[in-house]
């Protein structure tokens, strides 16, 4: 393990990720900011939420999902990185991908596709009906 909690692979793979947008650590001003909600007395004590700005860019990005700050610092960063790969891509980046993945897989079917499916689902169930025990044919 590095700089943050995570693993080395995971580590190696955000480097990368950053040097491809073009993502400085220098460029980068992160604080830290006590936490709110969940975590009790920790949380209370410690400044466990990361607040990171991008300079060049302007973006700002605020992480406070665990109780460690070393891992909240890795998370902010990947969001970092989510942002500024949008925001340069486009309709490219990784993310916007996998949401219009996500609604082409949620749109409705045509209507002869669903009757085709279907009439599909019911050989299946017929196949299944017919692979029960024989009825009076026990240990012939």
């Amino acid at each position: 393990m590095g700089i943050f909690s995570v693993s080395s692979a995971k580590e190696q793979e955000l480097a990368d990720k950053m040097a491809g947008l073009n993502i400085r650590e220098e460029d980068i001003e992160e604080s830290f900011i006590r936490s709110s909600g969940k975590g009790g007395q920790h949380v209370n004590k410690t400044s466990t939420c990361v607040y990171l700005k991008h300079i060049p860019t302007g973006i700002e990005v605020k992480c406070q999902e665990g109780r460690s700050q070393s891992l909240n610092r890795y998370r902010a960063r990947v969001l970092l990185v989510k942002k500024i790969d949008q925001i340069q891509k486009g309709r490219e980046s990784e993310e916007i991908q996998r949401i219009e993945k996500i609604r082409r897989q949620k749109r409705k079917r045509s209507k002869r596709s669903k009757e085709k499916m279907l009439a599909d689902k019911r050989i299946t169930s017929e196949k299944k009906k017919m692979r029960g025990a024989v009825p009076g044919n026990y240990g012939q």
